[in-house]
C-alpha cells in the first residue's frame, strides 16, 4: 500500500495538534496539543494534552469534555488518581476520536514492512481519515488545516475492505479508499461515504460471516424504529451482487457543523479492561448526576435499549457502543447503533456489561425488571416497555425482514434463535 520512497518520508509523529470543530461553526480551530511523556501504562506511553492559549481566549471555546479535560492553562494527563479514574495512556474524549479496531487493522496493512514507522497512538491519530466520528481531527501543523482523505465510490470502498480482510495488497486505485475505514470505531469491514447531500457509513459484510449479520442489523434498526428506540436512517443497497448496509450519519449537519460524540466508556471514566465490571445502572447514575438534559426520558429510553438488546440477541452491547452527544455543557443519546443481532451457538447468552447493580448479565428480562428502578422507573413502567419492545417486534418482524432484503431462510434462522430467544423469557437463570 504505501512505497518504499513514501514510507521514507513518513515519520510517526513527535506531537500532534488536537483540531475542533465547535458547536454551531463550519471550520474547525485548533484546541491544544498532545505530547508523549515518559510515563507508560502497558507498553503504551501516556500521552499529555494542553488547550493552546489561542483556543482558551476564544469566548466560544468549550471543553472537550470537562470531567476529563476542563478549560485549563495546564498541561493535563489521562490518568489522576486524585480523581478517581481509570489508568489511561491517552484522555478518553480524545481516544473517542481515533481509529478502532477496523481502522487500525487498515493502518497496520499500511505499514507493514517499515519498521522506521513507530505503530504507537500518535500514528493511528495522525494517519486515520480526518472525516472520523465526532468532531474532533488531528494534524501536525498548528497552523494550517488539511484534511486528509479521497474520494472513493461505494464499489471501491468494499472491493479495499474485501482486500484487506483478506491480507492482500490494495493496488493503488484503492489506497485511498481504504483510508476511509481508518476513522471510524467497531471491528468489522465498514467506510465512510459521501453520498451527494447525505453523509453515510457503509458496513460490509465479512468473509467469516456464517449469518446474515449485516442485514439482521437492517432488520434490527427497523424493530428499534418501530419500538420508539432513536436510530439512524438505514437501507440495504446491492453493490456488484452484494448487500451492504448504510447509515445516515447522525454526528453531522448539513451545514458543515460536526457535532462532538463521547463514548459510555469515556463518560464513565473506564479503560477496556475496567469496562468488563460496568453496568447499565452505572449508566444511570450517571444521567441521575445531572450533566444530561430530560434525565427521565433519558432514562426510559436508555432501558428501553437494554429490553431491546436482550430480546435481539445484541450481547455485544459495550461501553463503546453506547455514546453521547457533547455540547460543552450537557450530554445527550446519541441515537442508537450497532444494533446487531449475535451469533448463538447455544440457549443460554449474556450481555456485554452487567444488568444489575450487582453485574449479572443473564440476557433475560427478568433481570430488565430487576433493575427498572436504577431507571426510576416502576414495576408497572417496566412492564409496559417490556411489553411493547416484544410485541413491536412480533408484529413488526415481516416489515423489518423485508426491508432489510432477508430471504425467507434467513430470518427462519433468525427468529427464535438471536431474536427473541426463549431464554430471555425465562424466570431462573
Amino acid at each position: 500500500m504505501t512505497s518504499k520512497g513514501e514510507s521514507q518520508a513518513l515519520k510517526s509523529p513527535k506531537k500532534l495538534y488536537v483540531w475542533v470543530w465547535l458547536p454551531k461553526t463550519s471550520e474547525p480551530v485548533v484546541a491544544g496539543i498532545l505530547y508523549p511523556t515518559d510515563f507508560k501504562v502497558g507498553d503504551d506511553k501516556v500521552l499529555s494534552f494542553t488547550y493552546a492559549q489561542s483556543y482558551l481566549g476564544l469566548e466560544n471555546k468549550i471543553s472537550l469534555f470537562s470531567k476529563e479535560l476542563p478549560l485549563l492553562d495546564e498541561t493535563q494527563l489521562p490518568s489522576d488518581p486524585s480523581i478517581g479514574r481509570s489508568v489511561l495512556a491517552l484522555h478518553g474524549c480524545i481516544r473517542d476520536g481515533g481509529p478502532d479496531a477496523w481502522g487500525r487493522r487498515v493502518i497496520d496493512q499500511r505499514f507493514a514492512g517499515y519498521p522506521n514507522i513507530e505503530l504507537n497512538e500518535l500514528t493511528y491519530l495522525a494517519f486515520s481519515g480526518s472525516n472520523r466520528i465526532g468532531a474532533l481531527d488531528f494534524q501536525t501543523s498548528s497552523q494550517r488545516y488539511v484534511p486528509r482523505g479521497g474520494k472513493a465510490t461505494l464499489e471501491q470502498l468494499m472491493n479495499a475492505a474485501e482486500l484487506i480482510e483478506a491480507g492482500e495488497e490494495l493496488p493503488e486505485d484503492l489506497e485511498a479508499a481504504a483510508g476511509h475505514g481508518t476513522s471510524i470505531g467497531g471491528a468489522t469491514p465498514k467506510a465512510l461515504l459521501v453520498d451527494g447531500n447525505r453523509e453515510l457509513i457503509a458496513k460490509f459484510s465479512s468473509t467469516t460471516d456464517t449469518r446474515p449479520v449485516i442485514q439482521a442489523e437492517a432488520a434490527a434498526i427497523f424493530l428499534a424504529a418501530r419500538a420508539g428506540i432513536s436510530v439512524a436512517p438505514s437501507e440495504i443497497r446491492i453493490v456488484s451482487g452484494k448487500k451492504v448496509l448504510l447509515l445516515e450519519r447522525f454526528d453531522r449537519l448539513p451545514n458543515g457543523e460536526r457535532k462532538q460524540m463521547l463514548s459510555a466508556l469515556t463518560i464513565l471514566g473506564q479503560n477496556e479492561m475496567g469496562a468488563r465490571h460496568s453496568s447499565y445502572p452505572d449508566l444511570a447514575d450517571e444521567i441521575r448526576k445531572g450533566t444530561w438534559g430530560e434525565i427521565d426520558p433519558t432514562l426510559r429510553q436508555l432501558f428501553t435499549r437494554l429490553v431491546f438488546n436482550v430480546c435481539i440477541g445484541n450481547t455485544d452491547d459495550h461501553l463503546r457502543n453506547h455514546a453521547a452527544f457533547w455540547d460543552g455543557q450537557v450530554l445527550s443519546l446519541t441515537p442508537a447503533f450497532d444494533l446487531t443481532p449475535q451469533r448463538r451457538s447455544a440457549e443460554t447468552a449474556s450481555q456485554a456489561i452487567g444488568i444489575t447493580r450487582d453485574g449479572e448479565r443473564h440476557s433475560q428480562l427478568r433481570l430488565c425488571r430487576k433493575t427498572a428502578a436504577s431507571f426510576l422507573l416502576s414495576p408497572k413502567d417496566a412492564n409496559e416497555i417490556i411489553d411493547h419492545v416484544v410485541q413491536t417486534i412480533k408484529g413488526s418482524w415481516q416489515d423489518a425482514c423485508h426491508h432489510a432484503k432477508l430471504t425467507k431462510a434467513e430470518a427462519k434462522s433468525l427468529m427464535g434463535r438471536e431474536i427473541l430467544n426463549p431464554y430471555i423469557f425465562y424466570e431462573e437463570g
